[in-house]
């Protein structure tokens, strides 16, 4: 009788610890084996909380030209210093050509031209920058979008030693479509007027041709590329 007691008072003790494990166990149990709709929705909200909203479209061939159209008329500012590794310079970007001004504005805005490179040098010719071999410019330029400028070369502007031009998609390119996110400023004495009508200036060094000028004369390898690397530290606008 007695032994029949205690065992049934130890199978009452070994059920009341179970329960209890069982009872510390359950909130982690649960989270592990959460409904999978649960989970999604959590995760989807995180990511919601993390991204901030767009500011402006992802840009493509088919809205770029409406989108500068209207950023026109609300971003009036027409000039900007760069500050370079060897200096700054300041540039006056032309009205006339307003989808060019436009998109350099927007592009300064965005911090896009922020550590990007003097990609291309050549001396008493041109400085060409607005790329880079840093995985962070292709990033922003697939955040922006994949576009092209058109031409806008009847202005009465010419390449002169000084003035900021867009250069040509590397695409097949019959049309002279600007590459929107680089940019060259002539730095030959007496200018490169062969240039002109196949390039769009939209703009000109105010200040700092010095600067441009020491630019031209590093040294570079064989594909025009500065041995040392010159980066654009900051695009700021200043009026």
């Amino acid at each position: 009788m007695r032994l029949c007691l205690l065992l049934c008072l130890f199978a009452v003790f070994l059920n009341c610890e179970d329960k209890k494990s069982k009872n510390k166990s359950t909130p982690k149990t649960k989270t592990e084996k959460a409904d999978s709709s649960e989970l999604k929705t959590a995760s989807d909200s995180k990511v919601v909380n993390e991204l901030p909203e767009r500011e402006f479209p992802l840009l493509t061939e088919k809205n770029a030209m409406e989108f500068f159209l209207q950023y026109d008329k609300k971003h009036k500012e027409n000039k900007v210093r760069i500050t370079t590794d060897m200096g700054s310079f300041d540039v006056l970007l032309y009205d006339e050509t307003k989808f060019h001004r436009s998109n350099f504005i927007f592009l300064t805005k965005q911090k896009y031209f922020n550590g990007t490179q003097f990609y291309r040098v050549i001396d008493n010719f041109m400085v060409q920058a607005g790329h880079s071999d840093d995985q962070k410019t292709l990033d922003k330029r697939h955040a922006i979008g994949q576009y092209l400028l058109p031409p806008d070369t009847k202005r009465g502007f010419r390449h002169d030693r000084g003035v900021i031009s867009m250069p040509s998609s590397e695409i097949d390119n019959p049309h002279k479509l600007a590459s929107p996110y680089e940019f060259f400023i002539v730095q030959q004495h007496g200018g490169a007027h062969y240039l002109d009508g196949d390039y769009t200036i939209f703009g000109h060094v105010t200040r700092g041709m010095d600067v441009i000028d020491k630019i031209a004369k590093v040294e570079t390898d064989d594909a025009d590329w500065p041995l040392r690397n010159i980066y654009i530290r900051n695009v700021e606008i200043i009026e």
